[in-house]
């Protein structure tokens, strides 16, 4: 079963592929992802790596949690599940 990595302070020149490059050092990669802003383009300074297994993805963690990567101090860990956060349409001022 695949375990979601969240990694964090990432450079904004950070890729997808320069995550999936690094965190092979710890075993199978599944997926890579840099999560970007959806008008912008840019990216938000964290993603996500999914490695095939607990003992790679915890091999990974001991890695690279602390690592210089683009001249950042990356933070890895677990990734929790996303909250819901409800409908943001719905969330301001009522309108009449």
């Amino acid at each position: 079963m695949d375990v979601k990595l969240y990694i964090g302070n990432l450079s904004y020149s950070t890729t997808g592929d320069d995550l999936r490059d690094l965190f092979a050092q710890a075993g199978t990669v599944a997926s890579s992802t840099v999560v970007t802003h959806r008008d912008t383009g840019r990216s938000r300074g964290f993603g996500f790596v999914e490695m095939t297994n607990q003992v790679e993805a915890e091999k990974a963690i001991t890695m690279f949690n602390n690592y210089l990567l683009d001249n950042r101090e990356i933070v890895v860990n677990i990734a929790r599940p996303r909250e819901d956060r409800g409908d943001r349409r719905r969330g301001g001022r009522r309108r009449f």
